[in-house]
């Protein structure tokens, strides 16, 4: 609506969590708009890679998304944090 200001939280981004299978190495960490990269292991065992960061929008969110389909990663899971 014209001349309505939003009153969220718009001047902070979103922090999301999003898990894939396998390792990915932190020095992707710039291609993936400098979100934390930690890998461990899912409670099967099986190897995780976990992206954490400050996510702008949801055009942000798409282009992260469409990064790892690019590199064939397998997506887990997507968490809006806050």
């Amino acid at each position: 609506m014209p001349g309505v200001k939003e009153t969220s939280n718009s001047d902070r981004s979103p922090i999301y969590q999003i898990m894939i299978e396998g390792y990915l190495d932190a020095c992707w960490s710039p291609w993936f708009d400098n979100m934390t990269v930690t890998c461990g292991n899912s409670d099967e065992g099986s190897p995780i890679t976990t992206l954490t960061g400050p996510i702008p929008d949801q055009a942000g969110l798409r282009g992260i998304l469409c990064k790892l389909w690019d590199l064939g990663l397998i997506l887990n899971s997507v968490i809006r944090l806050t």
